[in-house]
């Protein structure tokens, strides 16, 4: 570790003691309790051994000189006297020396604390793993010397070896480094954002030449009508701009248009849009209550008849624009509001749904507020509503049927449909589904997480987080009480053994079923691109690996295609994986999850990808698997050392992860993604496409790591 300058001395024993002081209270003094709470530990077995370690008269409590002299030790000590602190909180006895009973207790505290469940005989082939990698003189105890030599052999173990005690004490970064180049004006932001940001100034300059020429023609009304003009001109253009046509735009990403216009920004330039019309909109009225005000001076009517009743006879539909601009501008704020982010993510994303369709009423109003709004809209409006009827003539053409049900861990639903024959769809798409037992009129969009390959079945991993989603995962859960039509059964029945294949594994939480449901699509996404790239980097968190589940499998059904065996051995290899349909080399799949529990959505799934792949390749593993589970403690804290140090032994000897039983390694923590995209950098397989789909806060921090490297980001949208 660096070595703290005088100066940094100074502040840490400042910040120390403040803390200090705060945790101790009046008698100056912290007990176990108040040690427990500031430490934030979850199993009180390491808190009491730091607590009995730091207290060092034995009087049941720790003083400030105590505390300082102990964090001392952990922050500015010798690696021997980190490593002699480690040691002595493994030999609970103080005996001198660590036993199998000792060792077994701090795994068993470092699983809770990690928040990992495993079976008590998988605990006690851990303890044996570590227990006879460390105990080289075979004498039934691991001395300091031992365990020293052990942990030499974890290089990433001894770099870093800290406490969260020490950590959470350490005063708070002063002068963080601040970039020297604002991240927007870089050259590689403009690269990777080149497309969009050229739409962006196109239809920026396009609303200034309308707001402009639209002053321009009605200068005889004076400065506020000549805004509320130019607002006007400017709501046309962008309320036909506003359109969300999923189907054109589904259809335009197989054309070269792609590659011109940044399609897979459409729901960030439907934002930016929204915003704009709310902006344009109060300006408007603004102005236009100013120019009453103005008016209403000058005339026999008041303020109020202006605003609020048709007397004055403005507009061109018996004088009823200043009405209908009243009810306009109240029901768009409604829009912007109920399409926030906050209403969305809470929970209630029915609130934003039945809102978001009050967009009828504002075409409707528009056309009575404003004489030439159906000049705009016409084409738009023609293709909009060609779309609907497409849509809903699809959507509606024979109901399918949701024939099997899997409940999964973390309130997932795993809904397997009956795939219709004409149903054709991309890896990464989405659809639309209505389930009227759940739902009559309610529409919701959920990635495909089944292959295109897979002819027979469609299937949708539905994470509970909203009321629907809910009332959904409910449903399923309790006992099968519908009747089932015999000639479904039938058919049901013949389909079991292959369904059986399809799904995960089979228990209480499994139920063959046939309800009937509509779906709406399917629809493109950014991850079309990925058979375009030569190095896919494909990132999922928590539940946003149901894109790449349908992305993995399409790209291992081609992987087999091309795969070549040895007819003479066992020996198998994939020859020329890149052609025409698909360029890529090298996949990298990155899954990180909060707990063990998320990992059994897909772990069959995985397993079977895992198997599919040959042992030996030519140019390495052409798809490498990497998991991270965050709730564990990373393997830099001291409290999870041990722990970390036996699964790595017992993945080594049984070839085979203890958390999820894949081969993979699951890490504990959360990536440092500098170190992640250098090798991906390092490794030189070609342009690298990244591709994300998870929380809008991590797609920042994975964006700016992109732009660094030069890396393509894409991130899934709907």
């Amino acid at each position: 570790e660096e070595i703290m300058s005088l100066d940094e001395d100074a502040r840490w024993l400042e910040w120390v003691t403040k803390q200090f002081e705060t945790i101790a209270g009046d008698d100056k003094e912290i007990d176990i309790d108040e040690f427990k709470t500031a430490l934030k530990v979850k199993e009180s077995f390491f808190a009491e051994r730091f607590f009995a370690l730091f207290d060092s008269d034995g009087s049941s409590s720790i003083s400030l000189d105590e505390l300082l002299e102990a964090l001392d030790l952990l922050i500015h000590g010798s690696e021997t006297d980190k490593l002699r602190f480690l040691f002595q909180v493994y030999d609970v006895d103080g005996s001198g020396s660590i036993d199998p009973d000792e060792l077994r207790t701090v795994l068993k505290s470092c699983l809770r604390e990690s928040a990992i469940s495993l079976p008590e005989e998988k605990l006690d082939d851990l303890t044996l793993a570590l227990f006879e990698s460390a105990d080289k003189d075979n004498s039934g105890s691991i001395t300091f010397e031992e365990l020293k030599a052990e942990l030499e052999n974890f290089p990433e173990v001894m770099e870093n070896l800290t406490i969260s005690a020490a950590n959470w004490l350490k005063p708070p970064e002063v002068d963080q480094k601040k970039r020297q180049t604002p991240r927007y004006l870089t050259r590689v932001y403009w690269q990777n954002n080149s497309r969009k940001l050229l739409f962006l100034c196109v239809y920026a300059l396009l609303s200034l030449l309308l707001f402009v020429g639209a002053m321009l023609q009605n200068s005889h009304g004076g400065a506020w009508f000549m805004v509320a003009k130019g607002c006007g001109q400017c709501l046309n253009f962008n309320c036909t701009f506003l359109l969300m046509l999923r189907r054109c735009l589904t259809w335009l990403r197989a054309t070269w248009v792609v590659r011109v216009l940044p399609l897979d920004q459409n729901i960030l330039l439907h934002q930016i849009v929204g915003y704009a019309i709310l902006c344009y909109t109060l300006v408007h009225t603004t102005a236009h209550i100013f120019n009453f005000v103005h008016l209403s001076e000058n005339s026999t009517f008041s303020l109020w008849e202006y605003l609020l009743t048709t007397r004055p006879g403005i507009g061109w539909v018996k004088g009823t624009a200043s009405l209908t601009g009243v009810v306009l501008q109240v029901v768009i704020c409604l829009m912007v509001l109920c399409s926030s982010t906050f209403v969305r993510r809470s929970g209630h994303f029915e609130v934003f749904y039945w809102s978001h369709l009050s967009y009828i009423w504002v075409w409707s109003l528009l056309m009575v507020h404003c004489a030439n709004f159906w000049k705009w809209f016409l084409v738009p409006g023609l293709a909009f509503i060609l779309e609907k009827i497409v849509g809903i003539a699809v959507s509606r053409m024979g109901g399918l049927y949701i024939v099997e049900v899997n409940l999964l861990p973390s309130k997932v639903t795993h809904l397997v449909i009956k795939r219709p024959q004409f149903f054709h769809f991309k890896p990464g798409d989405y659809v639309y589904i209505n389930i009227p037992v759940i739902a009559k009129y309610e529409w919701h969009p959920f990635t495909i997480s089944s292959a295109p390959e897979q002819s027979d079945a469609l299937w949708l991993h539905i994470r509970s987080m909203g009321q629907w989603t809910n009332r959904l995962y409910e449903y399923f859960r309790q006992p099968e009480t519908e009747t089932v039509n015999p000639k479904r059964l039938a058919t049901s029945l013949r389909n079991r053994r292959q369904l059986l294949k399809m799904s995960a594994k089979l228990g209480e939480n499994h139920r063959f079923c046939n309800i009937k449901c509509y779906v709406d699509g399917p629809y493109g996404t950014p991850t079309r691109q990925i058979f375009a790239s030569e190095h896919a980097v494909l990132i999922g968190a928590g539940i946003g690996i149901t894109p790449f589940a349908s992305i993995l499998q399409s790209i291992m059904y081609r992987y087999r295609r091309r795969k070549q065996n040895c007819p003479n051995c066992n020996y198998s290899w994939c020859e020329n994986i890149k052609d025409s349909e698909m360029k890529l080399r090298k996949v990298d799949f990155i899954w990180i999850n909060r707990d063990q529990k998320s990992f059994e959505w897909f772990v069959s799934l995985l397993t079977k990808l895992e198997m599919d792949q040959a042992d030996e390749e030519p140019e390495g593993r052409f798809l490498e698997m990497h998991m991270y589970m965050t709730s564990a403690l990373s393997k830099n804290d001291m409290k999870a050392i041990g722990l970390q140090m036996a699964l790595d032994l017992l993945a080594k000897k049984e070839k085979r992860d203890s958390i999820t039983g894949l081969r993979t390694r699951t890490q504990p923590g959360r990536p440092e993604w500098g170190k992640v995209f250098q090798k991906v950098f390092e490794e030189n397989k070609g342009k690298v496409h990244v591709f994300y789909c998870g929380s809008p806060a991590l797609a920042k921090v994975i964006k700016a790591q992109c732009e660094h490297f030069g890396f393509n980001f894409y991130k899934e949208n709907f």
